[in-house]
């Protein structure tokens, strides 16, 4: 383990008024040798909130499901060549970069194309048909100025910076009225369907309770009121007194398969005390945390031998900021839908019709595969 550094932290403005910051773990940012002055060229026009009829969220009236409704997002970037991205450091590429500065470490901003965005309105609120702004923030994280490589292969020290930043970002988001759950994401792969290749990774900070934090804080709750006990962190010890699903284990972390793995290619890391988010853990927890969620990600890489590079999505799933009050501590999710080289699961007729999983194969296989190619 590497010395931990904390980042320096500084602010700006985009062309737009977006909110662009920048944390840096390298010099001569980080002792404040140099400053940053954010100058953002672009002839951008000041963002505006799209019209009611292209973004909204609306509610399902048959599951009570949320529906984010963003049709502003149709023609965003899509996989753009090297010499295009959006995400680069301003001068290296051919197009305009979203990031106003020659070079970076880590940086995050608002989202050009959000799909969340603004002060919660009611649009309509009648018996069967409730719809609202689409309220909320939506957020870029680029964990690298560099346009190869992924996050496995960060290093220590700027995967850390990474979880700096979730960590500062949480904090101001669950702050924010309204916001009922922060989720830091990443989607690697265009199997997954990433529209840029630029390393990177999302945060979503909405102003409902997900359906899948919605489904766990019922069970939470019923668990409570029938056994009086913590669901998370009876799940937790379960796991740990039969560990044929375990993974990895550190002081504060557990990464396990979970025993009703819906994916092909899938664990959890969940932290061994009750820690709701990021800004509940202590530095020697992110410390861990980084080593091993490093650990975990080469593994993926090795999960098939004649894949370089399975394509991924990795979600932080913290406590609610509102709602879900039985949900004792945060999780991270990671699963691939690559069952094997070159296939693919698709989610046909049982999975997107009916919501009924089936996977190809078993979580104790999961876990012991992930086991065998510890390094």
């Amino acid at each position: 383990m590497t010395e931990t550094v904390s980042p320096r932290i500084t602010r700006g403005t985009l062309a737009d008024g977006r909110e662009i910051i920048f944390f840096d773990d390298t010099e001569p940012h980080l002792s404040g040798a140099a400053t940053r002055e954010v100058h953002d060229p672009r002839p951008l026009d000041a963002r505006v909130m799209p019209p009611h009829d292209a973004a909204s969220i609306r509610i399902d009236p048959l599951t009570g499901s949320h529906v984010a409704l963003a049709a502003h997002r149709m023609n965003r970037t899509f996989l753009p060549p090297a010499d295009e991205d959006p995400l680069a450091p301003a001068g290296r590429g051919t197009v305009p970069s979203e990031i106003p500065e020659p070079e970076y470490d880590v940086v995050v901003f608002e989202n050009r194309f959000p799909s969340l965005q603004g002060p919660l309105e009611v649009y309509r609120d009648e018996p069967l048909f409730h719809e609202t702004s689409p309220a909320g923030r939506c957020e870029v994280v680029c964990f690298t100025s560099d346009w190869e490589g992924s996050f496995a292969e960060l290093g220590h020290r700027r995967a850390r910076t990474v979880i700096e930043a979730w960590t500062h970002r949480t904090r101001e988001l669950s702050r924010l009225d309204g916001v009922a759950q922060v989720v830091p994401f990443e989607n690697r792969g265009e199997e997954i369907g990433v529209t840029l290749h630029h390393p990177h990774g999302q945060i979503y900070a909405y102003p409902y309770l997900p359906p899948e934090t919605a489904d766990v804080a019922r069970q939470a709750r019923e668990w409570r009121q029938r056994t009086g006990g913590d669901l998370l962190g009876d799940v937790l010890e379960a796991e740990l007194t039969d560990p044929v699903r375990v993974v990895a284990e550190t002081a504060s972390w557990v990464a396990y398969v979970p025993f009703a793995a819906k994916w092909p290619v899938e664990f959890m890391v969940m932290p061994r005390r009750a820690a709701r988010d990021f800004t509940e853990l202590t530095d020697a927890e992110k410390d861990e945390l980084t080593d091993l969620y490093l650990d975990l990600l080469a593994r993926l890489n090795r999960f098939f031998e004649s894949v370089e590079h399975l394509p991924y999505i990795a979600a932080w799933h913290q406590a609610p900021v509102r709602g879900g009050d039985d949900i004792s501590r945060m999780r991270l999710h990671v699963f691939s839908l690559l069952r094997a080289p070159g296939k693919l699961k698709y989610l046909a007729g049982s999975e997107s019709a009916m919501g009924a999983w089936i996977n190809d194969t078993t979580p104790e296989r999961i876990a012991q595969r992930l086991r065998e190619i510890a390094p």
